[in-house]
């Protein structure tokens, strides 16, 4: 298995971590990381044994692959000069700023044959993954994601930040694409919204009530799905999941089991299946076209608050 050259640009927050990820992968080489601030590229280049870059275009060349961890207004310039390069990217969410932005990516990628893989981590909780086989025909579903404020990620509103987590996750259960949207959102500490409630009704029918705030008591990452009579329960905090079923008795209850489902590092499991679509050459399972198509739903669940439009928009 011949190794694959990587790189990181962006280690902020987030981005150290895809870097120690690479660092400790076989038949991976961390070839350098890349930030804006030069001590903090130094700091973690010499934390995973690699060079510091101090800008992005340094790393052409070098590198096989790369992920790319800054801030959302930069990841459509920092993505295209890679993917113009036939470097493979894994592009953090939300994936552009723009729904053109995202297209524009998506056609370089398939031009240059290039691996997009879009950074949505919740696909590969074990709660997720070990629900999705056992779907038949969800037709109603509840995602819930709150947590306390933090002046991290606030260049973006709580719909981009937060919530497209999980639209991605229902879009990806629903069955149907998106038929149309309704939303209601507030600026609480922020410009941007802080809290936001969404409702997508599917093409089949599905419907999904999506829920998300950063200026939350507690931190809440829960997602409920209606399934005949079945209730599936995932909570991605705890990655465990859990059945719940009418019960035999006289009196109706439902009575909950778990399903099985074996706590992993999400991040790590996120880079390896990217270097996995590398090497066999398959669809990763969260590609252009699904980062996008969860980029679109944010646009216009962000457009309808910022509007103040709450009946419903349809979806194209």
């Amino acid at each position: 298995m011949r190794t694959l050259r990587t790189g990181v640009v962006g280690v902020g927050y987030l981005g150290q971590f895809h870097a120690e990820k690479y660092a400790m992968l076989p038949d991976v080489e961390l070839a350098g990381v890349v930030d804006q601030d030069p001590s903090r590229a130094d700091l973690v280049a010499r934390k995973v044994n690699t060079r510091a870059y101090a800008d992005a275009s340094q790393l052409l060349g070098k590198v096989d692959a790369v992920s790319i961890v800054v801030p959302t207004v930069l990841h459509h310039q920092v993505a295209r000069q890679f993917l113009e390069a036939g470097v493979h990217v894994l592009l953090e969410k939300p994936m552009t700023v723009t729904v053109d932005q995202a297209d524009e990516l998506i056609g370089i990628a398939a031009r240059k044959r290039a691996v997009l893989q879009v950074g949505h981590i919740e696909r590969f909780n074990p709660a997720v993954t070990a629900i999705r086989p056992l779907l038949q025909s969800p037709r109603y579903l509840q995602a819930e994601r709150s947590a306390p404020f933090t002046v991290r990620c606030t260049d973006v509103n709580v719909v981009l930040d937060l919530m497209i987590h999980d639209l991605d996750i229902v879009a990806s259960l629903a069955g149907a694409r998106p038929k149309e949207v309704s939303a209601v959102g507030a600026s609480v500490i922020t410009k941007e919204i802080d809290a936001v409630i969404a409702r997508i009704v599917f093409g089949n029918g599905c419907v999904a009530d999506v829920s998300a705030s950063r200026v939350s008591d507690e931190k809440k990452r829960v997602l409920k799905v209606f399934d005949g009579d079945r209730l599936y329960l995932a909570d991605y905090q705890t990655q465990k999941a859990y059945v719940s079923r009418r019960g035999s008795g006289p009196v109706p209850e439902l009575v909950s089991n778990e399903v099985p489902a074996e706590r992993k590092d999400t991040l790590l499991e996120e880079i390896t299946s990217f270097l996995a679509c590398i090497r066999t050459g398959h669809e990763p399972p969260v590609g252009g076209a699904e980062g996008r198509n969860a980029l679109a739903l944010a646009r216009l669940i962000s457009q309808n608050c910022e509007k103040g439009i709450t009946g419903f928009v349809p979806f194209s």
